[in-house]
C-alpha cells in the first residue's frame, strides 16, 4: 500500500471576494500548489473537489470538470458535497485511491463563493445542511442549533459564556500573523461578552464569517515522490470518517459529537498513533462551543473538559497542544468548501517549518477535523513528518 505525500499545497486569501468566480479561486490555489509541488500538471491522474453550495451561489453543478480545466488540468474529475466537510471528504478519498495503487498523483481542494450573497442569502444557503423537513421549516438556522449544543454543554458539564469567549480570542490571536486569514485583528474576552447576541448563549464573536476562498493540495505516492526525487516529507498517515443523525432531535447526545469520536478512532488507528501523539490541530470552530466539542472528540482533552481548554492555557499556542494556530474559521475564514482543504494546507505549511507558528508545536504529529452541518458528518486526518 502506497504512502500518501503532500507535494505542495496553496491557498487564497479568505475574505470578501465578491467579484471573483468560484473557478478563478481554485485556479489561484492550484497555481500556487503546482509551484509548490515541482509537480507537471500533465502527471495528474484525477481531480477531487469540494464544494458546498455553487448551484445557489454560482448557478453551476457538475463542477468537478470545471475545475479540472480552470486548474489546467485534464483528468477525470469529481465534485464531492457534504455541507461543510466537503473538500475533506475529497481528501480521503484521493488518499484511498492513491493508497490502493489507482493514481499517483491526485489535484484535491475545494472553494467556495458566499459573501456575494449578502448575510441573509448565505444563511439561507447553509441552511441546506440542516434536515429541511424538521429543522430548516421550523426556522432553525446553524446559529440556532449550535446555541441549543453549547446550552446542552453547558447543563451537562458545567461552563458558561466567558469560557467560550476565550476560543474565540484565542482564534484571533492566532490569525494575527496569518496573511491570508480574513480577520488579523485582537478581541478581547469582553469585546465577545459584550457583543450582540446572534443566538443564545452565542454572540457575534463567538460565530465564524461568511467568507470566499479556494485551497489546492497536490497529493502524490510515496513512489511517485521517491521517483521524481520530491522533496515531500509531510504524509497524510490517518483518514477516518463518521457520521451521525441529521436533525438534532433525533440524536442521542447534544453534548457531544459521535461522528467526530467515530472519525477520530479510524483516522488514529489507521495512522497507528494516538492522541496522545498529537502536537497541534485545526478543527472545525464554525462556532466557539464547535471547537470544544471538537477536541473532546479528538482525545486533546477529556470530556467535560473542553470547555476550559482555552480559558487555561492547554490549547493557546505556547500550551500543550496548540489548537487552530491558523486562526481557525473563526478568524481565518470559512469558505465552506474550502475548509476542509486548508486546514490540511496549514498543518502542512507548520510541519514544514513554513507557518509562522512553527515553533509551537513539539512533534510531528498533527490532526484535522472537519465537521458538516451541526457534525452529522466528519472527517479526521492524521499528518505527520515521514522523511
Amino acid at each position: 500500500m502506497s504512502e500518501v505525500r503532500v507535494a505542495g499545497v496553496g491557498l487564497t486569501s479568505f475574505g470578501a471576494s465578491p467579484n471573483r468566480t468560484g473557478r478563478d479561486l481554485f485556479a489561484e490555489a492550484a497555481d500556487i500548489a503546482f509551484d509548490d509541488a515541482d509537480v507537471s500538471r500533465s502527471d495528474v491522474e484525477m481531480v477531487r473537489y469540494g464544494n458546498f453550495m455553487g448551484e445557489l451561489a454560482e448557478h453551476q453543478g457538475h463542477q468537478g470538470p470545471l475545475m479540472a480545466e480552470a486548474a489546467g488540468v485534464s483528468a477525470p474529475a469529481t465534485r464531492y458535497e457534504s455541507a461543510c466537510a466537503s473538500s475533506a471528504t475529497a481528501i480521503r478519498d484521493a488518499v484511498v485511491s492513491i493508497r490502493n495503487g489507482e493514481s499517483d498523483v491526485c489535484l484535491v481542494g475545494g472553494a467556495e463563493r458566499m459573501t456575494h450573497l449578502g448575510t441573509a442569502g448565505a444563511t439561507e444557503a447553509l441552511a441546506i445542511a440542516a434536515d429541511d423537513l424538521w429543522e430548516v421549516r421550523a426556522g432553525v438556522t446553524f446559529p440556532g442549533a449550535y446555541g441549543l449544543m453549547a446550552t446542552a454543554y453547558f447543563d451537562q458539564y458545567g461552563g458558561g459564556k466567558e469560557d467560550l469567549a476565550h476560543v474565540a480570542v484565542k482564534n484571533h490571536e492566532n490569525a494575527l500573523d496569518n496573511e491570508k486569514a480574513q480577520y488579523q485583528r485582537e478581541i478581547s474576552v469582553e469585546e465577545v461578552l459584550e457583543a450582540p447576541a446572534v443566538s443564545e448563549p452565542l454572540g457575534l464573536y463567538d460565530s465564524c464569517p461568511i467568507s470566499d476562498g479556494a485551497a489546492a493540495l497536490v497529493l502524490v505516492s510515496d513512489e511517485y515522490a521517491e521517483t521524481h526525487d520530491l522533496a515531500a516529507p509531510v504524509a497524510i498517515t490517518g483518514s477516518g470518517q463518521g457520521g451521525d443523525r441529521m436533525a438534532l432531535h433525533d440524536r442521542e447526545h447534544l453534548a457531544r459529537s459521535p461522528a467526530a469520536d467515530e472519525a477520530a478512532v479510524q483516522a488514529y488507528e489507521d495512522a497507528g498513533v494516538t492522541a496522545d501523539d498529537v502536537a497541534a490541530a485545526e478543527v472545525h470552530d464554525c462556532f466557539t462551543i464547535a471547537e470544544v466539542l471538537a477536541i473532546e472528540s479528538l482525545g486533546i482533552v477529556d470530556r467535560g473538559e473542553g470547555i476550559t481548554a482555552a480559558r487555561d492555557g492547554y490549547t493557546t499556542v505556547d500550551g500543550p497542544v496548540p489548537v487552530n494556530l491558523s486562526g481557525g474559521l473563526k478568524a481565518k475564514g470559512h469558505p465552506v468548501g474550502a475548509t476542509g482543504a486548508s486546514q490540511l494546507v496549514e498543518l502542512t505549511h507548520l510541519l514544514e517549518g513554513h507557518h509562522p507558528h512553527s515553533d509551537a508545536i513539539d512533534g510531528d504529529t498533527v490532526v484535522a477535523h472537519n465537521a458538516g452541518g451541526t457534525v452529522a458528518s466528519c472527517v479526521v486526518h492524521v499528518l505527520e513528518v515521514v522523511a
